[in-house]
């Protein structure tokens, strides 16, 4: 493999933006606020990081209890500044989910959601779209074989694509496709790009699946470093190419390839700009992190006593100087890398793509 070097130039570019960060961290903005709307799901997926079930033990949140951490949060914020992003579980098992999002809009708030697609049809995408759905995200992990052994359901690739190309039809609606690469598809990302190209998608996030939650002992979903490697260099090229934007999700600082295969330099925003409540009404950050820095519970607490007091660990990283981290030279321009990577318990880093690969 040949050897991958931080140019200087890069070196600066990083050095300005981590002080952008450190701006960020001390203002620390409001501006995406997810909300776990259920637990349930009708799927069973072999990666999932989270507590769903197709009968979850946590009941839904009702409505009106987000509504007044939402009111709340418009004490503080324009909520035309903030996205409230769905999540579960799956959002879309929510029957009164149009009617949550004619409430965000009431509010002046643009929601979206996150959903495997399952239960996406064209009744259903134009009522959530008539109730301000701005953005939506879909999950196609492969291609047939692939994506259904993921996914736990042989109908689910099939469903994924209609829901795609149901989103693609919407011309105002904001949408992507995102990827979980790992052994069973990696060799298929050629095709499944030109699949999505076909169906009018424009944009493609691709993730690797970190080891937590269902994927924690998994050896199918973990990728030699060589593939790291080509899959880096496969998301460069089909950016240059023009037809599709791909993009490396936000999982962790990236060395040589900072820059260039996401519109910007690796930033963990977790309790920074974003922040999320769980189903239960913990008061987290971003949903990779699940309940691991929850800082209080929307039952108990004000949000934004939270929201501005209680979020330090994730504002000052400097604890995560610690283990690998702590004689990385990278570490200034990193801040200790995702906060979703790292053990909860013992806060030891999980994975580094850039000292496991690309540090040399």
């Amino acid at each position: 493999m040949k050897k991958l070097r931080i140019p200087f130039k890069k070196k600066v570019q990083l050095g300005a933006f981590g002080q952008y960060r450190k701006v960020q961290a001390e203002m620390h903005d409001l501006q995406y606020l997810f909300w776990e709307c259920t637990l349930s799901c009708n799927l069973s997926c072999l990666h999932c990081g989270s507590d769903c079930r197709q009968r979850a033990a946590t009941k839904d949140m009702p409505l009106r209890d987000f509504l007044l951490a939402l009111d709340e949060i418009s004490t503080q914020y324009d909520p035309k500044n903030i996205m409230v992003v769905l999540t579960g579980g799956e959002p879309l098992l929510r029957t009164d989910l149009e009617t949550c999002g004619g409430e965000f809009g009431k509010r002046k708030y643009p929601w979206g959601m996150v959903t495997n697609g399952y239960s996406l049809t064209a009744d259903r995408l134009e009522k959530c779209c008539d109730s301000g759905l701005a953005s939506i995200t879909v999950s196609l992990d492969g291609l047939k074989a692939s994506h259904n052994w993921l996914r736990g359901s042989g109908e689910s690739y099939k469903r994924a694509l209609n829901a795609l190309a149901l989103c693609a039809g919407k011309k105002y609606l904001v949408h992507d496709a995102v990827t979980c690469v790992n052994q069973k598809n990696f060799g298929e990302l050629g095709e499944l790009q030109r699949i999505l190209i076909d169906k009018g998608v424009k944009k493609w996030r691709l993730f690797t699946i970190f080891p937590k939650g269902r994927a924690k002992d998994n050896k199918a979903f973990s990728l030699s470093g060589g593939q790291f490697v080509e899959l880096m260099e496969f998301i460069k090229a089909g950016r240059a190419e023009g037809r599709i934007e791909p993009s490396f999700s936000c999982e962790g600082f990236l060395g040589p390839y900072e820059g260039e295969v996401r519109d910007d330099f690796f930033f963990c925003r977790a309790g920074i700009n974003i922040g999320s409540v769980l189903a239960d009404g913990s008061i987290s950050a971003c949903p990779s992190l699940r309940a691991d820095y929850s800082q209080g519970n929307i039952y108990k607490d004000s949000f934004l006593d939270v929201w501005n007091n209680r979020f330090q660990v994730m504002r000052d990283r400097a604890w995560t100087k610690t283990g690998k981290c702590l004689d990385c030279g990278a570490f200034k321009w990193c801040g200790g890398n995702g906060l979703h990577l790292r053990d909860e318990r013992t806060g030891e880093l999980l994975q580094c793509y850039y000292d496991e690969v690309l540090r040399q």
